[in-house]
């Protein structure tokens, strides 16, 4: 990938907030001229664009004329981005001495160290990483072990941990494969397991670059990964590359038709070692349990000692929980990797997995590792200890002279500029680089600066990190309660869940929309906007009322409840609907073949954002009930129980 597309990207894949409020419109073909340009702040406008352009002399003229601009450090930013390639050491050093400790300082060294990197200057790059605070560029991770391998370092199980997502790759990650596998520390296995990623991720570009490394004619590697079909008519040839092309193409071919490549590892089982075999059943076996098919549980079965992704190991425990294996659902979870089974997710249904043995004492010691965790699994376990989900006191209030500092902070200074010019991405980077290194109290005073400045999102994002103080009026704030309350009586649906819905989806951010172009409080689409204001007889709808906030909750409540009303009242299906689309959990809930508790169905959402989302949800809402009932509530009972289409949890036959 060339360094210019790559660095552009990372630029602005890096500074994206959590959500995209009112982001900036797609670049125009050419950056703003500077007769467009009327006061300072639209011509700092004028050269964000003509950085994001990658145009220097336009960034230059803009510049020349923003010479008292109360942001400085950020106009010799874009003036030196767009140039970063060419810049000499000398320039981007005065330029983190005159800035150090900032944010943008930081935003710099990142966009440096890739250069460095890219030039494989592994002397600078490894004396200017350990001042790289962030820290959170794969392509920077990557290139850190590269120049370790370059020194001779043994680097395999910290690559091999780190290299895990196509999509993340880059020059960094594929010269890094490359030099393990020259220098011995990657073998033939390694590679494969590479390629067994890419397929699993539709990742051609990697796929190709280890084609070559692995000297496969690149058409049969386009046949496996394009074709399986064909490739899976013919029986195997017996040297190794047929082999391990044979089993990519079982992979690829499940993605389309699970039981069409079974048959074809069936019929040519005789051909291939146990190991072989074992592999082939991992690769059908995936995409079968991300389809939510049945017979996925015994592929995995089958599958014993193969090598998994790490999305296999954690579909491999999925399926064994909703087939109610829980004897797999622990054997799964021991045999994953470590960074992967102490996720709250897996200590959580370890414990139910041990639970289920009957060795109480041990899962209740389980449980009470997360229990105290304010998530999704610190819920679940808290009851399985026998407690309720309650809201804990308030924190003490916020005085003025706790806020004066706070209001003082220059990273929250320039954040609130940004936000005020609506630069949500530098806003938020600014508003995050403040928040290093307060203590509890600080962040709840931080989060109340937000407050003040009509910033619930910040104010939610900032409350939340708090782990002993809590300010539950922070994190689960109940703006527009009126209108709330009049838009939930009417349809005769749970306020707590609209509030734990709109906390995910918006953050309370009024103008936020979505990537999609998903807008207002309540996330809602365009067509699902006037869909539903013809339904409920909306007259005059106009498509820019949905960023009106009684308008906005209106549409989202009234949908909301249609979908709950099609869905048999679950809120977990609900939650699914409104997120992916009323199709799909109806979909989902027609593969069951048993009633599962609704944390389970939600575990086995096959979109990784539909089923963080449900979890998000309903978690929040359970919170929120605790604080707008006054009393402990459960999640487990909001979750409740899904059942198979027409059928209910009593039914005999699914006892």
């Amino acid at each position: 990938m060339p360094v210019s597309l790559l660095l552009s990207g990372l630029l602005i894949l890096a500074i994206l907030p959590e959500i995209a409020i009112a982001a900036p419109a797609k670049l125009a073909p050419a950056p703003v001229t500077a007769s467009a340009a009327v006061n300072d702040d639209d011509r700092f406008m004028a050269l964000r664009d003509a950085a994001m352009h990658d145009d220097a002399k336009a960034a230059q003229m803009h510049a020349s004329q923003l010479a008292s601009y109360s942001i400085p450090s950020y106009v010799d930013y874009y003036v030196l981005r767009t140039r970063i390639r060419s810049a000499s050491a000398a320039e981007v050093y005065s330029f983190l001495k005159k800035y150090e400790g900032s944010a943008i300082a930081d935003r710099l060294r990142n966009d440096w160290l890739l250069v460095l990197g890219f030039r494989r200057d592994w002397a600078n790059f490894d004396q200017l990483l350990p001042s790289y605070v962030v820290n959170d560029d794969h392509q920077v991770k990557c290139y850190a072990l590269l120049s370790k391998v370059e020194k001779q370092q043994r680097v395999a199980t910290e690559a091999r941990t780190l290299i895990t997502s196509p999509k993340q790759y880059g020059d960094g990650c594929y010269s890094l494969i490359n030099s393990l596998y020259e220098q011995g520390q990657f073998t033939d296995a390694d590679l494969w397991a590479q390629m067994r990623i890419a397929a699993e991720s539709s990742a051609m570009p990697l796929a190709k670059r280890l084609g070559k490394m692995l000297d496969i004619p690149e058409k049969r590697l386009i046949e496996a990964m394009d074709k399986p079909a064909n490739l899976l008519k013919k029986e195997p040839a017996g040297d190794r590359l047929s082999r391990e092309l044979f089993l990519l193409a079982l992979g690829r071919a499940a993605k389309d038709d699970p039981e069409k490549a079974t048959a074809a590892l069936q019929r040519y089982a005789g051909k291939l070692s146990a190991n072989e075999k074992s592999q082939g059943w991992a690769n059908i076996a995936l995409p079968a349990s991300q389809k939510l098919q049945s017979e996925a549980l015994n592929y995995w079965k089958r599958a014993d000692g193969a090598i998994l992704s790490l999305e296999g190991y954690q579909w491999r425990v999925r399926m064994a929980l909703r087939e109610g294996d829980w004897k797999l659902v622990k054997s799964a979870i021991a045999a994953m990797p470590a960074s992967l089974k102490t996720m709250p997710a897996w200590v959580y249904w370890n414990g139910r997995a041990v639970q289920q043995e009957g060795k109480k004492e041990e899962a209740q010691a389980i449980f009470a590792g997360i229990s105290d965790q304010m998530h999704f699994y610190g819920q679940l376990a808290l009851e399985e200890r026998g407690q309720k989900i309650g809201a804990p006191a308030l924190a003490k209030a916020v005085t003025a002279e706790e806020l004066a500092p706070i209001a003082q902070n220059p990273n929250l200074q320039r954040a609130l500029k940004f936000y005020a010019m609506n630069l949500r991405f530098e806003g938020t980077r600014e508003w995050n680089w403040a928040l290093r290194g307060m203590n509890e109290r600080e962040l709840i005073v931080a989060a109340e600066l937000a407050r003040q400045n009509d910033l619930l999102d910040r104010m939610v994002n900032t409350s939340d990190r708090t782990k002993g103080e809590l300010d539950f009026n922070q994190r689960f704030p109940t703006p527009f309660n009126d209108t709330m309350y009049k838009a939930t009586q009417s349809v005769g649906v749970d306020m707590a869940w609209v509030y734990g819905l709109i906390r995910q989806e918006s953050r309370f951010a009024t103008a936020a929309k979505s990537h999609v172009g998903a807008t207002g409080l309540m996330q809602v689409m365009p067509n699902t906007a006037k869909w539903v204001a013809k339904k409920i007889g909306l007259s005059n709808y106009v498509p820019r009322q949905v960023n009106d906030v009684e308008t906005n909750i209106a549409l989202g409540t009234n949908y909301l409840n249609m979908v709950l009303t099609d869905l048999g009242g679950s809120q977990a299906l609900a939650s699914a609907a409104y997120n992916a689309g009323p199709g799909r959990p109806r979909a989902w809930r027609a593969t069951l073949s048993r009633p599962v508790e609704g944390a389970i169905f939600a575990e086995t959402i096959p979109f990784s954002e539909t089923r963080d989302y449900v979890k998000n949800v309903l978690s929040n809402a359970t919170y929120y009930a605790a604080l707008l009932e006054k009393k402990p509530q459960s999640l487990k009972a909001r979750l409740g129980v899904v059942v198979p289409k027409g059928m209910t949890a009593d039914d005999p036959e699914y006892q």
